[in-house]
């Protein structure tokens, strides 16, 4: 399996529901996502895909995401916005994109020691 990697940011606030503890008030983080995307085959060029389009593609998703409340979006209206939650949107957002890819996974960082990845 070959994979290729490219990285974003955005900064968001939420808080979460069915939660006792800190993270329940309203707060917010800058995000660090990785988006990791595979094949078990190159193609003519010798490439899974082009740098530029996944790039491209994550930072329309985080565009998405950017600056904004994420409790009040549409999405997570009906989903906790957990970084597990956040990681499986971004990821099912992409993967729209890229339907011959293999394997995408979408890791979201809220801080520097703790992540969350998403992958199918």
């Amino acid at each position: 399996m070959y994979t290729v990697r490219v990285t974003g940011t955005f900064s968001s606030a939420h808080n979460l529901l069915e939660y006792e503890g800190k993270c329940e008030a309203l707060h917010g983080h800058n995000w660090k996502v990785e988006l990791e995307a595979g094949k078990k085959k190159l193609d003519r060029a010798g490439m899974v895909m082009d740098f530029h389009d996944l790039k491209s593609e994550l930072g329309k998703v985080l565009d998405e995401l950017d600056h904004k409340y994420l409790n009040e979006l549409e999405y997570f209206k009906s989903v906790n916005p957990t970084s597990e939650n956040i990681a499986k949107y971004i990821h099912d957002r992409v993967i729209k994109s890229f339907p011959d890819m293999e394997i995408v996974k979408a890791t979201v960082w809220e801080t520097e020691s703790s992540s969350a990845t998403y992958y199918k």
